[in-house]
């Protein structure tokens, strides 16, 4: 088996790396692991490796997506074990196997945040959060390859929800769209620092957690 899909982690310091330099650091992992990357035909040829969707810096996430294609048929297991003897503290692989659909089918995504409020209590900001997030429209300003527009985000909200941690502590979370359109966790943080400040958290950290087809079955 020569084309794989892999799911993979990225955290603690690994959340710090930027989309590109992951593409770097696992195509190095792949050869420090004696493998080799196969690569497109043409004028100007490509390794045949992709993530499904690029994570944004900061982000943790347990449930990447990449799909590669070597030049050597390899068993999935050994695959795993050997990359993951070479792959950097922070990221690793949880599973290899054939892909069963393309990433296209992906639409949704559950993410999980927390929110830190230094001199407010988070106790008391709660019941103002849930409320917010029961309008009917959210607009805030998005950044699209057309430039900086208005955008309601409120329909790429499939579900989000609220609970209190501890003091100081909320945490959210939230089924939203990965996919036409892609919604970025932290335009949520945006919408409250633009909208209603007051219930804003003083910092704000996400990490994705799940990946879901249209009808919310598990996406593999």
């Amino acid at each position: 088996m020569n084309k794989l899909r892999m799911l993979f982690s990225k955290n603690g310091r690994a959340v710090y790396i930027s989309h590109l330099d992951l593409m770097h650091t696992m195509q190095r992992a792949i050869s420090r692991a004696g493998f080799s990357l196969k690569y497109s035909e043409g004028y100007n040829p490509h390794p045949q490796i992709s993530i499904a969707l690029p994570l944004s810096v900061g982000m943790s996430s347990c449930c990447e997506i990449m799909d590669l294609r070597l030049n050597e048929d390899i068993s999935p297991d050994v695959f795993k074990q050997r990359l993951n003897d070479a792959l950097p503290e922070g990221i690793h692989v949880e599973e290899v196997y054939t892909a069963e659909e393309k990433c296209s089918g992906i639409k949704w995504l559950r993410v999980k945040g927390i929110y830190e409020y230094d001199s407010r209590d988070a106790a008391m900001v709660l019941p103002q959060l849930i409320s917010f997030f029961e309008r009917e429209n959210i607009v805030v300003q998005k950044k699209t390859k057309r430039g900086v527009t208005d955008a309601d985000i409120r329909p790429m909200i499939r579900e989000i929800s609220f609970a209190f941690a501890e003091k100081g502590l909320i945490e959210m979370e939230a089924v939203i769209s990965a996919t036409e359109p892609t919604l970025n966790p932290e335009l949520i943080t945006a919408a409250l620092r633009v909208l209603n400040p007051d219930i804003a958290p003083g910092f704000a950290a996400y990490e994705r957690i799940g990946i879901y087809r249209q009808d919310m079955t598990v996406f593999r």
